[in-house]
């Protein structure tokens, strides 16, 4: 198996209340954007940090992925592709109501929808836990 893990992004994280804004490349969805990288939050009710801890389960339970920060109001993963080994950065930040998300390549131009397609994944398996 090819390795492109790409280096790991210095701006991510919660600045502000908000999660790093996405590139210009259509490689990256967010539930904070205004623009084609939209995506609606995760929503929950309920406890905000049991909701984060079972979106931690959720995210644990996905192939080819790795917590790297784990805080009560904050996730970061990286998920990586089972043929090339290319690592995508996805960062989830509640906020108290819903739960943002971030998705973005780490390298390349376009993703062909995979970043949105995992969190609808992801989005999908938290609604039924």
């Amino acid at each position: 198996m090819l390795k492109f893990p790409g280096k790991r992004p210095t701006n991510l994280g919660v600045q502000g209340g908000k999660l790093a804004s996405c590139p210009s490349s259509p490689n990256c969805v967010s539930s904070q954007a205004s623009d084609n990288h939209a995506i609606a939050p995760l929503r929950f009710s309920g406890d905000a940090q049991a909701a984060l801890r079972k979106l931690k389960t959720v995210v644990e339970a996905m192939p080819r992925t790795r917590i790297i920060d784990s805080k009560p109001d904050y996730l970061y993963a990286e998920f990586s592709t089972a043929l090339m080994g290319f690592v995508d950065d996805v960062e989830f930040y509640c906020d108290g109501t819903a739960i943002q998300v971030r998705s973005a390549s780490r390298l390349g131009y376009s993703d062909l929808g995979v970043n949105r397609k995992r969190v609808e994944v992801i989005r999908e398996a938290f609604d039924r836990a």
